[in-house]
C-alpha cells in the first residue's frame, strides 16, 4: 500500500482525495511541514509515499504520470511530489530542512510539494518530472484561478490522452497505422480487467509458438492459420507496451521477457517454417539460419553503434543534419522507417508470404528485404561515424569490448603476443577474411587454421581501447564470423540434422549476446567472466566448431552441435534468468525496437 500525505486545509468539492484512492494510495492529512514530517516517519520505509497540496488541481492521469511511475526513485508534478524506498531517504533531509526553516508554521501560499522538489534538486536528486502534454496540474492560488484551473481540466479528454499516450511517439508504419489503432482499446481492456503486461506478453509468445507449429504442418491451411496467428502475436506484442504505458505496470522483469521474447518468436517460427517446408520435401533450414544470422548482425550493428555514441562529445556530422532534416518532411519519414523492414513490416510481409506462398519464397524475400535494409543502416552509420569529429569514452570503449564477446583463448593470445598488428578494424576485419576463405577452401583442416588465424586476430583487435571511427563495427564482424563458420560448416556436413542442430545452436549463442546488449543497457555490466570462460568466448567457440568438423564424421558433427546447443543453452539461460529474477537486476524499458 502506498502512503499520500495531503498537505493544507482540504477544499470543498475537490476529488483529490478520491483520485488519489483509486490509485491505491491511502491518504493522511498533513497541517503543516511538522505534521508532514511526523506522518512521513510513520510511513514503512518499504513503501511508496507521497506529498500532495490539498489545493491540487488536475486530471487524474497527470497524479497517475507524476506519482505511480515504478521507474523512477523520485518523481513530481506541480502540487506533487513521490518517493519510492530508493528515495525516501532524500525526501526524509528535505522534509526535515523544510521542517527547520518554517518551524512547523501553516503553511504559506506556496506549496509545500513544490519546495520539497526544488530542495530536491538543489541537493543534486534526480527527480522525474513527467511531460504532461494538454494535461492539467497545477496549484491555483486563489478562487478565481482555481475555476479556471476546473475548466481547463473539463476541457481535455483525460482518458483521450491517455490512450494516446499508450502508443509509443515513434513507431513503424503499419504499426502505426494497421495495429496501434485498435490495439491501445485491447491494451485497455485488460488494464480494466487486471491483466499484466507480463501475461500479454506470455500470450503472445504462446501464439507465435502455436503459428509456428502451424507453419510446421507443411500445408495450405497450416500456413494460412500460421500467417494469421503470426499477426495476431505481432498485436499482442503491441499491446503489451501499450498496457505498460497506460497503466504504468512498468517492470525489470517485464522489460527483459519483451525483449528477448520478440527474438523467441521470430526464430521459432523460423524454424516453423523450415520444418513445414521439410515435410513438403523442400529444405529450406540454410535459408532459415541464414535470415536468423542476418538479423541478428543487423542488431548488434544497431546495438554497437549507439552504445559507442552512448556519450560520446562532439556528436554531430553533416550525414546526422541531412538525416534530421529528412525526417522533417511527413512522407520521407515514413519511407525510411520503412526501408529498413523494422519489426511490424517484416512480420507483416513474412505473414502474408506465409499464407499465399512457400517458405522457400519466404525466406527468400526476407534475406533480400534484410540485406537491404542492413545496408542502408550500415552504409548510413558509417558515413556518420567517418564525418562526426566525436570523442569517445571509455565507458563506450568497454560497452563495445564486452559486445565482442572475447573468451579465454583470445584474452590468452593478447597476453603472450608482443607484435601489435595495426588498427582494431582492420585486424578484426583479416582475421575474418582468412577464416571465411578457409571455410569455402574445399580443404578439411582449412577451417581449423582459418579458425587459429581468427582467434589470434580476435585477441589482438581488442588490445588497445576500441575508441576508433568505425571500431564499432568490430563486434558485428565476430557475430558474422560466428555465425557464418557455423552455418558453413553444418551445410558442408551434408547430412540430415545438421542444419537444425546448428539452427539451435545460434539461436543459444545469439541469446547470450542479446542478454548481454541488454545487461549493458541497463549499466550493469557484461555477464560474470566465468560464463564467457564457461561457454568459450566467441573465437573459442569458432575454433570448437572448426576442429569438430575436422575430427567428426557428419552424422557425430550433427551429434556434437546438438550437444553443444544443449549445453550453451542450459548454462546461458540458467545465468539469465537467474541475474533478470534478481533484485540487482536494471530496469530497461525500451521505446524503441532495432530494426
Amino acid at each position: 500500500m502506498s502512503t499520500a500525505i495531503v498537505t493544507g486545509q482540504p477544499v470543498p468539492g475537490s476529488s483529490l482525495e478520491s483520485d488519489l484512492r483509486s490509485l491505491g494510495f491511502e491518504v493522511r492529512t498533513a497541517t503543516d511541514a511538522s505534521d508532514t514530517e511526523t506522518l512521513l516517519a510513520a510511513v514503512p520505509a518499504q513503501e511508496r509515499v507521497a506529498v500532495v497540496d490539498a489545493r491540487f488541481v488536475g486530471h487524474p492521469h497527470a497524479l497517475r504520470l507524476g506519482l505511480t511511475d515504478p521507474r523512477f526513485p523520485l518523481a513530481a508534478v506541480p502540487g506533487a511530489v513521490t518517493a519510492q524506498p530508493a528515495g525516501r531517504q532524500a525526501l526524509t533531509r528535505a522534509v526535515a530542512r523544510e521542517t527547520s526553516a518554517g518551524g512547523g508554521t501553516a503553511l504559506a501560499v506556496d506549496s509545500l510539494a513544490d519546495r520539497l522538489a526544488l530542495a530536491l534538486d538543489a541537493d543534486g536528486a534526480e527527480v522525474h518530472r513527467p511531460a504532461l502534454g494538454s494535461l492539467v496540474a497545477t496549484v491555483p492560488a486563489g478562487p478565481q484561478a482555481r475555476n479556471e484551473a476546473r475548466q481547463a481540466v473539463a476541457a481535455v479528454d483525460d482518458e483521450a490522452v491517455r490512450l494516446k499516450s499508450a502508443v509509443k511517439a515513434r513507431d513503424g508504419f503499419f504499426t502505426t497505422f494497421f495495429i496501434s489503432p485498435y490495439s491501445r482499446y485491447i491494451a485497455r481492456w485488460c488494464a480494466r480487467r487486471g491483466l499484466t503486461p507480463n501475461q500479454v506478453t506470455t500470450a503472445s509468445l504462446l501464439t507465435a509458438l502455436i503459428a509456428a507449429g502451424c507453419a510446421a504442418t507443411g500445408t495450405r491451411a497450416g500456413f494460412i492459420a500460421a500467417g494469421v496467428l503470426l499477426i495476431a502475436s505481432f498485436v499482442l506484442d503491441c499491446t503489451d507496451g501499450q498496457l505498460a504505458r497506460y497503466s504504468l505496470q512498468y517492470s525489470t522483469l517485464g522489460a527483459w521477457l519483451d525483449a528477448t521474447f520478440d527474438r523467441a518468436k521470430e526464430y521459432a517460427y523460423y524454424a516453423g517454417l523450415a520444418l513445414g517446408a521439410a515435410r513438403g520435401g523442400d529444405d529450406v533450414w540454410a535459408l532459415a539460419l541464414g535470415a536468423m544470422v542476418l538479423q541478428t548482425c543487423r542488431h548488434v550493428v544497431d546495438f554497437s553503434f549507439n552504445e559507442s555514441n552512448h556519450d560520446a562529445t562532439a556528436n554531430t556530422s553533416p550525414t546526422a543534419a541531412l538525416s534530421d532534416k529528412l525526417d522533417s518532411v511527413g512522407w520521407t519519414v515514413w519511407v525510411r522507417r520503412m526501408i529498413v523492414l523494422p519489426i511490424g513490416e517484416r512480420w507483416a510481409m513474412i505473414a502474408v508470404l506465409t499464407a499465399a506462398t512457400t517458405p522457400r519464397i519466404t525466406f527468400y524475400a526476407l534475406l533480400i528485404g534484410c540485406a537491404f535494409a542492413a545496408t542502408y543502416t550500415t552504409a548510413g552509420r558509417v558515413l556518420r561515424s567517418v564525418t562526426r569529429k566525436a570523442r569517445r569514452t571509455d565507458r563506450a570503449a568497454q560497452a563495445l569490448a564486452d559486445l565482442a564477446d572475447n573468451g579465454p583463448l583470445a584474452a590468452f593470445v593478447a597476453r603472450v603476443t608482443r607484435a601489435r598488428l595495426g588498427f582494431p578494424l582492420l585486424v578484426a576485419l583479416a582475421g575474418a577474411v582468412v577464416l571465411a576463405v578457409s571455410l569455402f577452401s574445399g580443404v578439411t583442416w582449412a577451417p581449423v587454421a582459418g579458425a587459429v588465424v581468427y582467434a589470434v586476430t580476435s585477441g589482438q583487435a581488442l588490445y588497445r581501447p576500441l575508441k576508433g571511427a568505425l571500431d564499432w563495427l568490430v563486434p558485428p564482424l565476430f557475430r558474422a564470423a560466428e555465425y557464418g563458420t557455423v552455418l558453413v560448416l553444418a551445410a558442408h556436413a551434408d547430412v540430415n540434422g545438421a542444419l537444425p542442430a546448428a539452427f539451435g545452436l545460434v539461436a543459444a549463442v545469439a541469446y547470450h549476446h542479446y542478454d548481454t546488449v541488454y545487461r549493458i543497457r541497463g549499466n550493469a555490466g557484461a555477464p560474470p567472466a566465468w560464463l564467457v570462460r564457461a561457454i568459450g568466448g566467441q573465437e573459442g567457440r569458432t575454433l570448437l566448431v572448426a576442429v569438430l568438423a575436422a575430427l567428426l564424421t557428419a552424422s557425430q558433427f550433427k551429434v556434437a552441435l546438438t550437444v553443444l546447443a544443449v549445453a550453451v543453452a542450459l548454462v546461458v539461460l540458467v545465468e539469465s534468468i537467474r541475474f533478470w529474477v534478481s533484485a540487482g537486476a536494471p530496469a530497461v524499458h525500451d521505446e524503441g525496437e532495432p530494426a
